[in-house]
């Protein structure tokens, strides 16, 4: 697929198949993640990928809508602050990675016909329980990937002209 016509096949999916995810599929879309720019180099992230099948319940606690766990898995990305570049200025990267690794994740899932949603509204804390995260591991991200049982609705994007400025404000 053409990027632009990926970027604009891209959409936050909220209706799953059952269909299970190839393991060929889910490693392809690991593996973009782990090949993305970090800052330095660090890579300060883990993935955590849980098949939801028998664990409807303990995901409705990380994030309470049905479809969340209604994909056959659910990714979950996570920073670990200490292995992180900061800029000389104490202005630390680790949320700029996820957000590229989260990036690269959800592309490549596009790419191969899957489906994510990019949830950051969920409980941490709930997440730190029901995934056994480690105190100096922060899950940040989460997505579901699956086979998408809907269809993209209407993008709704400003214009370029709101957004952009050249030379100075």
């Amino acid at each position: 697929m053409e990027f632009e016509d990926l970027i604009q096949k891209r959409y936050s999916v909220r209706s799953y198949q059952s269909r299970p995810v190839e393991d060929e599929k889910l490693n392809s879309v690991l593996d973009a993640a782990r090949l993305a720019p970090t800052a330095a180099n660090k890579q300060p992230f883990r993935l955590i990928v849980v098949k939801t099948e028998g664990k409807k319940e303990e995901m409705k606690r990380i994030y309470h809508a049905d479809w969340f766990s209604q994909a056959p898995l659910v990714i979950c990305v996570c920073t670990v602050k200490s292995e992180s570049w900061t800029r000389r200025d104490g202005r630390n990267y680790v949320d700029v990675d996820a957000t590229i690794i989260m990036d690269h994740l959800i592309l490549q899932a596009t790419d191969l016909g899957l489906g994510t949603c990019w949830i950051a509204a969920f409980d941490a804390e709930a997440a730190r329980e029901v995934l056994k995260i480690p105190e100096d591991v922060e899950p940040l991200l989460f997505t579901p990937l699956g086979y998408p049982a809907d269809e993209a609705g209407v993008k709704s994007r400003k214009e370029l002209d709101e957004l952009v400025h050249y030379e100075e404000w």
